[in-house]
């Protein structure tokens, strides 16, 4: 790879490590690229859809005139694998905030889990959850919520396409779902765990899919100290 290529465009596929920010994943990988390939100090690069720092997985990088195609590959559907505990709850509806809520869950069979994640395949109305980074009067959701405000999140219409490879090993349900843009995973844990009646958050989420990329063809070591292109390498 050449700077010419970079400034050119690149499409680069990574694997997010768990609790780092897109924002953290992007500036690394631009920090490295232009020490490498000695590129201008304006260098364009983005993301093409943020992955929550509690997640892992696919983000994809694109770089010079491929920033272009960023809308076209954010409007492209979402796969992820998930894992839900059921019987309790967190305000940020993933690991970030601690568990609160506990309810008994001894009565749900894994009948009912499979007939209601049924229920969620289809066009649905979703609320995002308050810790996120949509903005409400200029602030980020996530500021006000810490910040200890009462913030209102209004509901929207999501596409989830499937769910299937699922596995119950309660209290901690998994599932690969399939989904539009613009789909919280955290929201669709805690919206099963309402209509289950007892309750459930987000525990592990990985990112598979946009599009026709795949997680399997992404970098894992790139943010890696040591990482260095190699001419053969695959972007």
């Amino acid at each position: 790879m050449t700077a010419e290529d970079f400034l050119n465009g690149q499409i680069i596929l990574l694997d997010k490590p768990l609790d780092w920010t897109s924002f953290q994943a992007v500036n690394k990988l631009k920090y490295k690229l232009k020490r490498e390939f000695n590129l201008p100090k304006k260098f364009k690069i983005g993301h093409a859809g943020t992955l929550d720092p509690r997640a892992t997985g696919l983000l994809i990088v694109c770089t010079g005139k491929f920033t272009k195609k960023i809308p076209e590959i954010q409007d492209a559907p979402k796969e992820y694998w998930a894992e839900i505990k059921i019987g309790v709850q967190t305000e940020s509806y993933d690991t970030e905030k601690p568990e609160i809520l506990h309810q008994d869950f001894s009565h749900i069979t894994e009948n009912f889990i499979k007939k209601t994640l049924e229920k969620f395949v289809g066009e649905i109305d979703q609320k995002p959850p308050v810790f996120s980074a949509i903005k409400i009067d200029g602030n980020r959701a996530y500021d006000l919520a810490r910040a200890g405000k009462d913030v209102e999140m209004k509901s929207r219409k999501t596409t989830i396409h499937y769910i299937k490879n699922i596995e119950i090993n309660l209290p901690s349900v998994s599932f690969t779902v399939g989904c539009s843009k613009g789909t919280y995973i955290r929201s669709l844990a805690h919206d099963i765990g309402q209509s289950l009646g007892v309750g459930a958050y987000l525990t592990n989420l990985r990112r598979t899919k946009i599009g026709e990329y795949s997680v399997e063809n992404a970098h894992s070591k790139i943010l890696e100290n040591d990482f260095r292109f190699a001419d053969n390498d695959k972007i």
